[in-house]
């Protein structure tokens, strides 16, 4: 199992199974699904790769401004993962 899951791996999953073009990768973290064209549906998807791949369980529903940077943060602490320098 992996022990980070960095923002590379999120963009991938957002490119490959949300259909995020590659060009709009957001420069920031600290933006939400809604702020790069992303919707519940793909926020769900995420949910469910997200159990299966790490066993971490997500917020049922997308918390009005969960960020990038958070939903990162959320699957690190609950695989142990130190922050990335």
């Amino acid at each position: 199992m992996p022990h980070h899951w960095t923002a590379d791996d999120l963009f991938t999953f957002l490119t490959e199974q949300a259909g995020l073009p590659p060009e709009d990768h957001p420069a920031d973290l600290d933006v939400t699904f809604e702020d790069i064209g992303l919707d519940s549906l793909a926020y769900l998807q995420l949910s469910a790769e997200v159990a299966d791949r790490f066993g971490v369980e997500l917020p049922g529903e997308m918390p009005p401004g969960f960020t990038l940077n958070q939903i990162l943060a959320t699957v690190n602490d609950a695989l142990g993962a130190p922050e990335p320098v």
